[in-house]
């Protein structure tokens, strides 16, 4: 399960990262350094974690007695204007991070991860900055469930999981290159339903390292007049498909498919933002196999297939953007689920036509299914 709380704060930290201010003005951040580059300068650091496991559920407090440790290295590109949505976003930084977790459980053992993510400043100074961090990337677990070895672990039931990092940084300067870095965060893996049990792991930390700022101030370059989109103000239509697989419970280890179509209409309505409303439809072949496992000869079986309407938002990264949806059923036969879903996502305009996404339908805080779609954007 996603719990509820994770992905609301998803949600909120997607959200501070278009509003949190950064550098105040474009003069103020040239000033720093006289010598603009087309890339910005790299960040490389090396941080220790120390974590708790949440209880979210009784059923995992079996699991939440440890107190793992983790270590991360870690890379980041300081943005510097080099892409329109620099400025728009006040020049966060793009991160990649290698993690590795020791749970101190021999149920839970080990688990690394590879994320991305964006570091946002709060609040910068010459030699001092304070920061929120927010990405997401995957995770093997190589100690997952399993029925006859690691039954206990009803926590993580899948080797590879997908993985949400939030977290708070406060980095201050020792030398012209060398920062000490603090912070507090949230770490969660979670396979979104495709193999159960899945509870999620969600872990607060508490970090503590260095950074080696290749250059700690830095200057951007030059704004061009014409840097608002030309798209602003105008409608667009998102045609698609997804599909999906999920387990339908611990005894039945088959994974079922999921498919979706939607057709979705949108309009730009600033730099960073995209409204949205639309319709789509789901078939989940899971639901097939519970009904007939449960009816009675003769019987007839119920639809499965459901339609819903949906309005939304898009947070916009140049190409990437970050998908929220909030769907209503119209037409739901089979009431497997409450009448509403929401959906977190990830979508990636390839070129001006196509586009992918990856995105977790959640129905009332509890992961349904992850989707992998792919449409054209008219």
């Amino acid at each position: 399960m996603l719990h509820v709380s994770v992905s609301r704060l998803l949600v909120i930290g997607f959200t501070l990262l278009g509003l949190l201010p950064g550098i105040p003005r474009r003069s103020q951040a040239q000033q720093l350094s006289p010598t603009p580059s087309s890339a910005g300068p790299l960040v490389i650091g090396a941080y220790g974690q120390g974590s708790f496991i949440i209880a979210h559920t009784p059923a995992v407090k079996h699991l939440a007695v440890s107190h793992p440790t983790g270590f991360e290295l870690n890379v980041q590109r300081q943005t510097n204007g080099s892409a329109p949505w620099h400025a728009w976003y006040r020049y966060p930084k793009i991160g990649l991070a290698l993690v590795y977790y020791d749970y101190h459980n021999p149920i839970l053992g080990k688990s690394y991860a590879a994320t991305v993510y964006l570091n946002k400043s709060f609040w910068r100074m010459p030699r001092q900055e304070l920061n929120f961090r927010l990405g997401t990337g995957v995770g093997y677990f190589p100690d997952a469930f399993n029925q006859e070895t690691n039954h206990k672990n009803n926590i993580i039931s899948s080797h590879l999981n997908a993985t949400i990092q939030m977290r708070v940084e406060y980095d201050v300067a020792l030398s012209e290159h060398l920062g000490l870095l603090m912070g507090v965060g949230l770490n969660h893996y979670s396979n979104g339903a495709t193999t159960k049990p899945n509870f999620g792991i969600n872990l607060p930390s508490v970090v503590l390292g260095v950074n080696y700022h290749q250059q700690r101030s830095f200057r951007t370059l030059p704004l061009t007049p014409a840097d608002k989109p030309a798209d602003v103000g105008h409608n667009f239509i998102n045609l698609s498909s997804s599909l999906g697989f999920k387990q339908r419970n611990e005894s039945d280890r088959r994974k079922y498919l999921v498919n979706s179509v939607s057709a979705i209409g949108g309009r730009r309505i600033n730099r960073k933002s995209n409204l949205l409303v639309g319709l789509e439809g789901f078939y989940d072949h899971s639901l097939s196999a519970e009904l007939r496992d449960t009816a009675s000869a003769g019987e007839k079986l119920p639809d499965v297939k459901k339609a819903g309407v949906l309005v939304g938002h898009e947070l916009l990264f140049g190409r990437l953007a970050f998908v929220t949806h909030l769907g209503f059923y119209i037409y739901n036969p089979y009431k497997s689920n409450k009448f509403y879903y929401e959906r977190l996502g990830l979508k990636y305009q390839f070129t001006d036509l196509l586009f992918g996404a990856v995105d977790l339908k959640v129905h009332r805080g509890s992961a349904d299914v992850i989707e992998w779609k792919v449409g054209v954007k008219l």
